[in-house]
């Protein structure tokens, strides 16, 4: 049975499952589909020819576009059958073509993306990713399976994200770049095979960073990167000197946690 809103506008023409479970003030235009394991939340809006499948939450403002296929499968040779979901936050907006895959039973069995995300045309976000919020995946760029973007990252159009690798918050990924490590918390990162180049100083202002703090930052990206010692005993050995600079600690905590991956660097040495 539909568990349809009476202010829910259903194009005739679209198709939805029974089970599927529409809120408040949802449209849905013509030649969509919803499967019946779907949630839409209030005000989400389906343009033509969009798809809404599998076990799928999608969070309250949402606009998906035009090819876009929200809950497929995942693509994992390893993928069981098993039913596993899809969670999106609020008010994310996926263009054209977008395709976005539930979890694998290997990997937790969950997808989960925040809210006000951007996703642009033709981008992908694999099985077992975790997003967080105020992320902007431009066009053609892919996340492989099990990766994990924080708050107000950028990606540029046709970046290629290896999986189980980690991009930190407020990151920015050039267009093109291979991310194949870590990418620490304001970290920029351009090439193939990408390089840490130094730091997005650029966003770190726009989001109201004072200069004091910035300035900071940069030196312990310096202390950390340039000097003697590894990466890890680098960043080990200045923790006191930062401890009341959250935004180094960021770093800090990105640093010292347990990861799959090597973290990026200046060069292609790594010394992590």
């Amino acid at each position: 049975m539909k568990m349809i809103a009476a202010s829910a506008k259903i194009h005739p023409l679209s198709v939805i499952e029974d089970g599927a479970v529409i809120g408040e003030n949802v449209v849905v235009g013509p030649f969509c589909y919803v499967g019946p394991k779907v949630v839409l939340h209030d005000g989400v809006e389906l343009l033509a020819h969009a798809i809404v499948t599998g076990r799928t939450i999608v969070g309250r403002g949402c606009r998906v576009f035009s090819n876009a296929v929200i809950g497929g499968d995942p693509q994992s040779l390893h993928h069981d059958g098993a039913e596993t979901t899809l969670t999106v936050g609020e008010k994310c907006t996926f263009r054209e073509g977008v395709t976005v895959n539930t979890g694998t039973t290997e990997g937790g069995g969950k997808t989960v993306i925040g809210d006000n995300n951007l996703f642009l045309a033709n981008s992908h976000v694999a099985h077992d990713c975790i997003l967080g919020s105020h992320i902007v995946m431009s066009n053609n760029v892919m996340l492989a399976g099990h990766v994990t973007i924080e708050d107000r990252v950028i990606l540029g159009g046709g970046s290629a994200v290896h999986q189980f690798t980690r991009i930190g918050r407020q990151a920015f990924i050039g267009g093109l770049s291979a991310v194949s490590y870590d990418v620490i918390p304001y970290g920029m990162l351009n090439g193939n095979p990408g390089l840490l180049g130094g730091l997005n100083v650029v966003g770190m202002s726009r989001s109201g960073m004072e200069k004091a703090t910035i300035h900071q930052v940069r030196r312990a990206f310096k202390q950390i990167f340039e000097g003697e010692g590894s990466i890890r005993v680098n960043a080990a050995a200045i923790r006191d000197e930062y401890a009341d600079s959250e935004p180094v600690m960021h770093i800090l905590d990105f640093i010292a946690a347990d990861s799959d991956r090597a973290l990026s660097s200046p060069n292609r040495g790594n010394k992590g």
